[in-house]
């Protein structure tokens, strides 16, 4: 029987080939046609595929990447096609289903396995020593909730959690309600992911998000792409990127693996990228060690500062530095004691290559610094992103056309969640707004982030969880720990669109709550609904579903929220739940009033395309306490690797979407049929006295003197950088403990972990 087929769970049978030396082009139309068709069927694919991303269409939930101003009839990728018609699938998870499997039987399945069952389509509940799931009426499921919630000693034994792929509407009504229940409990993927980026950009600019727009990553003479896979994780911004460099506009890509994308791309809607040999992206390659680039940007800091000393008034913006900084002396002076030595240990780079891009950097009038987990998922993620913004204001780049800070997000509204106030550290404006428009004092202590709610589950603090989207068991570090903090709840609730890991671990009682998904028809009292989202470059538009609904039990996220909150804080009150159900306009409205940027909501977001939502940095102004932005002093921080012993980081597969694979390859780096790999240099493995194909457990190693095993890994020989090594993940999140996080944002460090492979005996 073939692996691929969703009733077989899928062993690893490892086939290399060479990695990729280009992305996209046919080969990538072939693969989203085969697997959209496998699951949609034609006629469901034809009707995704073209409303995708369109104006009043569906907005991809693959990543957060934003739409040009003028569209393609076919403006999607590969991973966007795949992924919404994943969700479209005409396979279906009934009551049948889970008569058949009991949970410990679907807990022993893979996440491959357990996405392609299909589409959820009614309640289920699993009671308190049940063996089964059992279906459950909607108003009962809510009863059990309700009951939970409010026999709780205090409301912040419950949490609320989060994952990107919910819309503005819902994301608002949730942190709505949860205020109003009276917890700040509101964790999110973005503790996992961009929220060293937060935390950063808001230290030194004054707000945690970017400052370009897409025009700007068009027309800049400079774009660094740094701890980014853009082929994989969003491959339309190789579109952008080519734009790039059809202006004239040069890359420099900074990663510790070769990525395909950014060594060439055939955009598939074009002649040349279908007949021709495409677009080659990154001028500059740095296979830099992991967590190396905050000396990077340090050292590139000190030679613009020896620049100056050269060529006085010719290198730094001292007319922009004055207007708008504080802290330039005091950085200056610091940067000047960073040495080479230390910096070439750190990044594994020549001090040629160093030396290179500083030249890049002086023949550009206009730069900006693209990032994603790479950066951020590191112990010093938020220096990292401090020195990167002290790189940008030494010439001005912050601000003007083509230039400026470009966190990219891998989920498509994660950045609107956080604008709507899906935060458990959200200002005291925000709150009082909330307050005012709804008559009731919202709580005020700051509540548990991701990290900080396992301690708590695991500790007996919380002891509901509530996730509303997402597979937050496969998301978080320290699996094992994350597994049994889930265990020990007395209610876990998961509002899904399809069957995952954190299904299978669950609560005393466990509850499966299934919801419309994008690409769904939103039919409700007042007609048929669109929600919105904001993308990474702060534009909020419009998504509309086109398909009916897998299942007349379905409700949509808003519909459940609001029905909840009913049934917990009682019928009555100031907040019309109800209302906001039957129609989302009204939803919008109570936004405009509440959150900064949103003032006549359902009139801007009806304009094909919608609006863009201001950012001071691009007005001048920098909402720091000082007014201005800040240069930082930042502790030169790298990972010391003893001997013998590698720094991995974990990685998506190219036929990945989050924590789901879909297939068990990995195209452009040539790895198929397997997903328990680790890649490493062949000079490394040489060193290691290892083997390609060598079977090896994965070991990482803590200060405190703990160790966690991943086990059976085969070794790849791969262009790693030296001293790296790189696996995926869920698969090696067992290796990253809770408590080892980064600086300031509580970021767990799954970029970051020092391992030693041993080798395995080969059973027989």
């Amino acid at each position: 029987m073939s692996k691929t087929r969703p009733d077989v769970d899928p062993q690893d049978d490892l086939k290399v080939t060479p990695p990729k030396t280009y992305a996209a082009g046919v080969p990538a139309v072939a693969h989203a046609m085969e697997y959209s068709l496998a699951q949609a069927g034609p006629k469901r694919t034809l009707l995704t595929l073209l409303s995708l991303n369109q104006a009043e269409g569906i907005d991809c939930p693959g990543c957060a990447w934003p739409d040009p101003k003028h569209r393609h009839k076919n403006e999607y990728c590969e991973n966007g096609a795949k992924h919404v018609n994943d969700e479209a699938t005409t396979r279906r998870v009934t009551r049948e289903f889970f008569a058949e499997h009991s949970v410990a039987e679907l807990d022993t399945k893979s996440d491959m396995w357990l996405n392609h069952q299909g589409r959820l389509t009614e309640p289920m509940v699993k009671r308190p020593g049940a063996t089964h799931y059992e279906p459950i009426g909607w108003d009962d499921a809510f009863g059990i909730i309700a009951d939970e919630l409010n026999g709780l000693a205090s409301p912040d034994e419950a949490m609320f959690y989060t994952s990107g792929r919910l819309n503005n509407e819902a994301a608002f009504l949730l942190q709505l309600f949860a205020r109003s229940y009276g917890t700040n409990n509101l964790p999110d993927c973005s503790n996992m992911c961009h929220e060293s980026s937060g935390s950063g950009l808001g230290e030194t600019l004054g707000i945690g998000k970017g400052s370009v727009s897409l025009d700007d990553i068009h027309e800049s003479d400079l774009v660094f792409v740094v701890g980014q896979n853009p082929g994989t994780n969003h491959p339309r911004m190789l579109s952008a990127l080519e734009q790039t460099k059809r202006n004239g506009g040069r890359v420099i890509a900074v990663n510790p693996l070769p990525e395909a994308g950014l060594i060439r791309f055939k955009n598939p809607q074009k002649p040349s990228g279908v007949v021709g040999r495409g677009t080659p992206i990154a001028d500059v390659f740095l296979k830099i060690r992991p967590g190396g680039d905050l000396a990077f940007f340090q050292m590139l800091n000190r030679l613009l500062l020896e620049a100056e000393d050269a060529a006085p008034g010719t290198v730094l913006d001292h007319d922009y530095i004055a207007a708008n900084t504080i802290g330039f002396e005091e950085f200056a002076a610091h940067t000047r004691t960073v040495t080479w030595e230390h910096v070439l240990e750190a990044t594994g780079l020549t001090r040629e290559e160093i030396e290179g891009v500083l030249q890049e950097v002086l023949a550009a009038r206009s730069v900006i610094v693209c990032w994603a987990m790479g950066l951020t998922q590191h112990r010093h993620g938020v220096p990292t992103i401090r020195e990167l913004v002290s790189f940008l204001l030494l010439r001005g780049n912050l601000g003007r056309r083509g230039a400026g800070v470009c966190p990219v997000r891998g989920h498509s509204n994660v950045q609107g969640d956080r604008t709507m106030g899906i935060w458990e550290r959200v200002p005291d404006s925000f709150l009082d707004a909330l307050g005012r428009e709804f008559s009731f004092e919202p709580p005020r202590r700051h509540g548990f982030d991701s990290v900080a709610g396992v301690r708590a589950m695991r500790d007996g603090r919380a002891r509901v969880f509530v996730g509303v989207a997402g597979n937050f068991v496969r998301a978080m570090s320290d699996s094992d720990v994350t597994e049994a903090a889930l265990r020990s709840c007395s209610l876990t609730v998961q509002i899904s669109t399809k069957l995952n890991r954190s299904h299978t671990v669950c609560g005393e009682t466990a509850l499966i709550l299934p919801t419309l998904g994008r690409s769904d028809r939103d039919v409700q009292a007042t007609g048929e609904q669109f929600v919105t989202v904001e993308d990474s470059m702060s534009e909020v538009h419009q998504s509309r579903g086109r398909l009916d609904p897998a299942s007349p039990d379905l409700l949509s996220e808003v519909a459940i929220i609001g029905r909840l909150a009913r049934r917990t804080l009682g019928e009555g009150g100031t907040i019309p739940w109800e209302d906001f159900e039957a129609d989302y306009a009204l939803v919008r409205d109570r936004i405009a009033r509440v959150v900064p940027g949103f003032d006549d909501f359902n009139a801007r977001v009806a304009v094909p395309g919608g609006f863009r939502l201001p950012n001071p940095v691009n007005e001048g102004r920098f909402p720091t306490p000082s007014g201005k932005a800040v240069f930082t002093c930042n502790a030169l921080d790298h990972l010391d690797t003893p001997p013998g012993h590698l720094v991995l980081q974990s990685l998506r597969s190219h036929d990945q979407w989050n924590t789901i694979p879909y297939a068990m390859n990995d195209r452009y780096r040539g790895i198929h049929d397997a997903r328990r790999i680790v890649m490493v240099n062949p000079d490394d493995l040489a060193e290691l006295g290892l083997a390609d194909r060598d079977l090896v457990d994965i070991v990482s190693i803590w200060t405190d003197g703990s160790e966690r095993r991943a086990e059976g890994f085969r070794v790849v020989a791969y262009p790693a950088a030296r001293g790296s090594a790189a696996s995926y993940y869920p698969e090696t999140n067992v290796l990253v403990p809770l408590d080892s996080v980064a600086e300031v944002s509580n970021t767990p460090t799954s970029k970051g972990v020092i391992v030693r492979l041993e080798r395995v005996a080969a059973a027989g």
